[in-house]
């Protein structure tokens, strides 16, 4: 039987600036770790040159994080449940801000892999613990607001990980972008160990660690192989058909021993409750369009629109700002009306937005670019804080802490399958739109040999045909960035339903009846 981990609440604080700091240090440590999961993206190919890795090889910056973080995620509640919340805090924070450090001191490629998967352990603790801390100060009625600041931490780092990545490695140097959590690091540290006051624990639990350890091979299986899948032709290779058969074998055996087993550290009870369930589908949805669409735009805009590294992080900027500015009332909307309108209207806009990115050319009008990223970043921001809100409105609390290590789980999982996808269909796209475009590079195509001009694109001339191949394959990529768009406009529309089968929590209601009497 798990213990009642909500034991303090904002009332038990001293003072309000006791409360503030609390509620800021742990945001501090959520912001870092969602800002390191895009932050290192610009800067790879500067560190490949210092690092003297590969192409293949510097992408294990990346995996290694997210395979650590993803690992260490599910047994977060049981941790905090064992040890209390805030030494594992404090563990978390303090392991985090020394691998940032450690990182960017790295001098070699094995390093650096071994300091950021230190990094991604220690930093999978940060965003659910952060959210636990602030669901149990303050009651169902108040959590519109404090789960609008606790998303912004969460949507905004992977949105505006790639702008802040890029000014750090153009301005000063690639290292910069893991020495930049140090000085948050050490505040956050200094913040809780001095003012956050722990919750009760249970020295009786045990780890389970078959659990643990079916769920662990399973998932870092999972990662290898859709991080290595569209590299490796898929299933064409025997080592992605070996570690998917790994992947879904231990997963299987983690489903088995979680509903047979006396004392699992993800309880099966937790998905009785409807609200939660639902929650969790949607939260894989938003994981994988966040990180997908912010993975793909990139390149759109500096391989084919032409835009340099710090301009593609300023055109990206404006969906950070849409989402930033509707979180500030996204919350406020879902207490007083039905949060399910709230989701359905910003699903509405995410849609809306991918449907018009679909049709996007290298040289998209950047007023038009803007406008559609904002009302994106604003559709993410009316669809995150009202999740949070319905998905532990009805959850006991003593699942509060597995609930959220679990949303976090189902984020990154959908995270990386999202940007594995993405990136598969991309490729995918991009040799079928060239093999039908390629038909005009045949030596029976008179509109290429008519004058000068068209002999530059001559395929009977080399420097021609190298002008004519560059020029298929710049519309083939472009076609194939719409195709991803499109597909993403697919992915979203199942999560209308996942929407309408939560029930409307009970503060919403009490909410707008309390407000319809004062008016």
């Amino acid at each position: 039987m798990r213990v009642e981990t909500a034991s303090h609440s904002a009332e038990s604080y001293e003072s309000p600036l006791a409360l503030a700091i609390v509620l800021m240090c742990s945001m501090a440590g959520t912001l870092m770790q969602a800002l390191d999961t895009t932050i290192a993206n610009v800067a790879l190919p500067h560190m490949q040159g210092s690092l003297q890795a590969s192409r293949d090889q510097i992408t294990w910056v990346l995996t290694s994080y997210i395979i650590a973080a993803a690992i260490m995620t599910a047994p977060v509640g049981w941790i905090a449940s064992r040890f209390g919340r805030k030494n594992f805090i404090l563990v978390a924070l303090g392991g985090f801000t020394l691998t940032s450090m450690m990182c960017g001191a790295a001098q070699t490629l094995d390093q650096m892999i071994l300091f950021r998967l230190l990094q991604g352990a220690f930093g999978a603790a940060l965003s659910p613990l952060s959210q636990s801390i602030m669901l149990d100060l303050y009651p169902p009625q108040k959590r519109g607001n404090i789960m609008a600041i606790w998303g912004m931490g969460v949507m905004l780092g992977p949105i505006l990980g790639p702008t802040l990545g890029g000014y750090l490695t153009e301005s000063f140097d690639w290292r910069y972008v893991f020495y930049v959590n140090v000085p948050f690091g050490i505040a956050a540290v200094s913040g809780i160990f001095l003012f956050f006051k722990d919750t009760p624990r249970d020295s009786t639990m045990r780890f389970d660690w078959s659990g643990f350890a079916f769920l662990a091979i399973g998932l870092a299986s999972l990662q290898l192989m859709l991080d290595r899948g569209t590299d490796k032709a898929w299933f064409e290779s025997m080592e992605i058909v070996v570690e998917a058969v790994i992947a879904g074998t231990a997963i299987y055996l983690f489903a088995v021993h979680m509903m047979t087993a006396k004392t699992p550290f993800i309880p099966p009870k937790i998905f009785n409750d409807r609200n939660f369930f639902s929650a969790l589908f949607m939260m894989f949805v938003v994981g994988a369009i966040m990180l997908a669409s912010s993975a793909l735009l990139p390149p759109f805009l500096q391989n084919l629109a032409g835009y340099s590294v710090t301009d593609t992080g300023l055109l990206m900027a404006p969906r950070g700002i849409g989402t930033m500015v509707a979180m500030m009332f996204a919350g406020r909307f879902a207490m007083r009306f039905d949060p399910r309108v709230v989701m359905t209207l910003g699903m509405a806009m995410i849609e809306w937005s991918m449907w018009d990115m679909s049709a996007w050319t290298p040289h998209i009008n950047e007023t038009r670019l803007i406008a559609v990223s904002v009302v994106q970043g604003f559709g993410m921001g009316f669809v995150f804080v009202p999740l949070q809100l319905v998905a532990f409105a009805t959850l006991p609390g003593y699942f509060r802490t597995d609930g959220t290590a679990l949303m976090n789980l189902v984020r990154n999982i959908g995270s990386a399958i999202g940007v594995s996808v993405t990136t598969t269909v991309l490729a995918y796209s991009v040799q079928m739109n060239h093999n039908l475009l390629s038909h005009i590079g045949s030596p029976f195509n008179r509109a290429l040999a008519v004058n000068g001009p068209s002999l530059m694109m001559s395929p009977q001339i080399p420097f021609g045909l190298a002008n004519l191949n560059g020029l298929v394959e710049m519309r083939a990529e472009s076609a194939a960035f719409g195709n991803d768009f499109l597909f993403m406009f697919y992915l979203c529309l199942p999560a209308f339903a996942f929407i309408w089968l939560m029930r409307r929590p009970s503060f919403a209601v009490q909410a707008s009846a309390k407000i319809e009497v004062m008016e």
